[in-house]
């Protein structure tokens, strides 16, 4: 519920067409989600490099690096990462608004919060990448120790261990970083984004 009051929307004479005309491409969330340790980070980033070299403005959005700032004041309740999404979205929109192709990086493990940011932009505007890697392997991967830390009781609330990850169901694309590498995986995507004219091929 908002609690701001007396508060009018300011309209502005530059509009989101005019910011891509100037930038000469589409915009759009490209949300990268999965479990911890299943490549989202990553992959983003090389994601990243490759539309950088092809002169796409770019941002990415990254889980722990977006909780040293903006989001340091949430935990990891359902109640703090139903808020984590929300904040992610409301900045998503405004890069998208900006014209900048944003890539975000979340475990985002509810799928009511992920289609909560689907509904903030416009059609074709939200791209949910499903970084699907099996628990097994990101717990074997563990890059930052965290599985170990929850499988002793360090942790809680840790998805995957003691809190859901809920995958997605129709996502528009599926990488499965396990089965292939990383050079792959951000070929698959460069691929996606040509197919649907988000970038020139």
């Amino acid at each position: 519920m908002a609690k701001a009051t007396n508060i009018t929307w300011h309209e502005t004479q530059i509009k989101k067409e005019d910011r891509r005309r100037l930038n000469g491409h589409s915009s759009a969330v490209l949300w990268f989600t999965g479990l911890s340790g299943a490549g989202k980070s990553t992959l983003s980033v090389a994601v990243e490099q490759e539309l950088h070299g092809r002169g796409i403005r770019t941002y990415i959005l990254d889980g722990d690096n977006i909780r040293h700032g903006l989001n340091k004041n949430l935990g990891f309740s359902p109640e703090d990462r139903k808020e984590n999404i929300r904040r992610i979205g409301e900045v998503s929109k405004l890069f998208v608004d900006a014209g900048v192709m944003v890539l975000t990086a979340f475990i985002s493990p509810y799928r009511a919060d992920r289609d909560m940011v689907r509904e903030l932009v416009e059609d074709n505007e939200f791209v949910e990448i499903y970084v699907n890697c099996p628990l097994e392997e990101c717990e074997q991967r563990d890059p930052k120790g965290l599985y170990k830390k929850a499988r002793n009781g360090e942790i809680q609330n840790f998805t995957g261990i003691d809190a859901p990850y809920e995958a997605p169901e129709h996502p528009e694309l599926v990488v499965e970083t396990d089965k292939q590498p990383l050079e792959q995986a951000v070929g698959q995507v460069i691929r996606f984004l040509e197919e649907k004219g988000y970038i020139e091929k």
